[in-house]
């Protein structure tokens, strides 16, 4: 299994959403809610038209069978319901062209994020970028780790900094100052 890294670098995340958007607005959608509200790709791709209408995301995680409630960010709302207006009530939202009312899978939404990283010359990409992206992004702007950890479900403070690449960033820093 490869290890993914978040995108830090904010031209290069800005470049994917102009990538994203110029292919298709189901790409771009799959792309800035999952930076958006950190949810795993499982979860992004069970939800339906409904669950987008309100303020608040509220689901069942699919892998910790734990009950979420997670706010639509202001700075996404509007394109998000301008989006599913489009959609029939009880669609998917990250639709399939395959069939009727299917959602994408893991693997086509893994190709859509590698084509747009390989765009943007960035590696290290998976599904699970976008959460762990969201992750490094949220604690850039508020320090506050304890509530990424509520989040997340982890069990400690450094488990979610080295979720999200910080002690990465560390270690790069100190490395890069270290001589013998």
């Amino acid at each position: 299994m490869n290890f993914v890294q978040p995108i830090r670098d904010l031209v290069k995340l800005q470049e994917m959403k102009v990538y994203l958007k110029s292919k298709s607005q189901r790409n771009y959608m799959l792309f800035i809610l999952g930076i958006s509200i950190g949810l795993r790709i499982s979860d992004i791709l069970k939800l339906k038209k409904e669950d987008l209408l309100s303020t608040h995301v509220v689901l069942r995680e699919t892998k910790t069978r734990k009950q979420k409630r997670i706010r639509i960010p202001p700075s996404i709302r509007k394109e998000v319901l301008e989006y599913v207006k489009e959609l029939t009530d009880g669609d998917y939202v990250i639709q399939s062209r395959q069939g009727t009312n299917r959602a994408i899978d893991r693997s086509t939404a893994y190709r859509i994020l590698r084509e747009a990283a390989a765009h943007v010359h960035l590696n290290e990409i998976g599904t699970h970028t976008l959460r762990k992206t969201f992750g490094y992004h949220f604690y850039q702007q508020t320090k506050d780790v304890a509530m990424l950890q509520e989040m997340f479900n982890h069990s400690s403070p450094q488990i979610t900094l080295r979720y999200i690449g910080i002690n990465q960033d560390s270690m790069d820093k100190a490395m890069m100052k270290f001589k013998i």
